[in-house]
């Protein structure tokens, strides 16, 4: 099993376990020092909007997958105000896996709770997601969303514009309306409340930026504690629009009841002028 959208039909790697992933520990590699590794993102997929442009959202895919499929599903969604654009995760070497390479946003070293955060990695992609939405113009509300993987890089994301800076301390540009993360973890959870501070402006940021999780409470690859403690994680360090849901019996993969919870939430946390038929 790979860390990817259900419906796709990329399973490079025949996996076959649990995943227990980060929600926190130290860095990888946020040294200055250390040799910054190239990474080439693939090909960024992008559905335009039916109606009237009012929000651009930035969808990412999980683990082996692509943003093909992804975009597949969000055409189908009743959102016609949204542009969603779709992009493809750098192919390059899985610690986790040996060294096998994958389309992946970010290192994962190990599957325990306390493996390391690859904080380079996670910058380069959340960098990418805010470079997307960087030409959108000014009218436009912004946001990000994710499956797995996708999901982890979009709380990075959330929480870097909370901050107002990447990990490597470069400041982060884009501003976020709308942040949705589905079957996924929080990376750095435990060095978040340090990351945040005291600042009057990080404090109103993390207070207002609407955040939805969603979780399969049978979900054997990213466990749903995992999601919990997420959630958990957040509201306790001040992030007060954050709505977790959990879907019984659903595994790593989504469902119509779980989508229509994300248009509906999206919707309304937008101010979009409706769903069509």
């Amino acid at each position: 099993m790979v860390l990817c959208s259900s419906w796709s039909l990329l399973s490079p790697l025949p996996v076959n376990f649990k995943v227990k992933m980060s929600l926190g520990g130290p860095s990888m590699s946020s040294g200055g020092k250390t040799a910054r590794r190239a990474l080439e993102f693939g090909r960024t997929y992008v559905v335009r909007p039916k109606g009237k442009h009012q929000a651009t959202v930035v969808w990412l895919h999980g683990l082996g997958d692509n943003g093909s499929s992804w975009s597949q599903l969000l055409e189908t969604l009743p959102l016609p105000n949204i542009k969603w654009i779709c992009p493809t995760a750098p192919t390059q070497p899985m610690t986790m896996f040996g060294g096998f390479p994958s389309t992946a946003w970010f290192d994962v070293e190990d599957l325990s709770e306390d493996v390391a955060d690859d904080i380079e990695g996670l910058d380069a992609a959340a960098a990418h997601v805010a470079n997307l939405l960087s030409t959108e113009p000014a009218d436009i509300k912004l946001g990000v969303g994710g499956f797995s993987m996708g999901a982890a890089t979009s709380l990075y994301s959330a929480t870097c514009f909370a901050v107002g800076k990447f990990g490597n301390d470069n400041p982060y540009p884009a501003n976020l309306s709308a942040v949705v993360g589905l079957s996924g973890w929080l990376p750095c959870a435990k060095t978040l409340k340090n990351k945040l501070g005291v600042d009057n402006e990080v404090t109103r940021r993390t207070a207002s930026v609407p955040i939805l999780l969603c979780h399969g409470k049978v979900d054997d690859v990213v466990m749903y504690k995992f999601g919990e403690k997420s959630s958990q994680s957040l509201n306790s360090n001040g992030f007060q629009n954050v709505t977790f849901k959990g879907y019984n019996g659903l595994g790593h993969y989504t469902i119509p009841e779980e989508m229509d919870e994300v248009c509906a939430w999206l919707t309304s946390k937008l101010g979009l002028e409706g769903s069509s038929s």
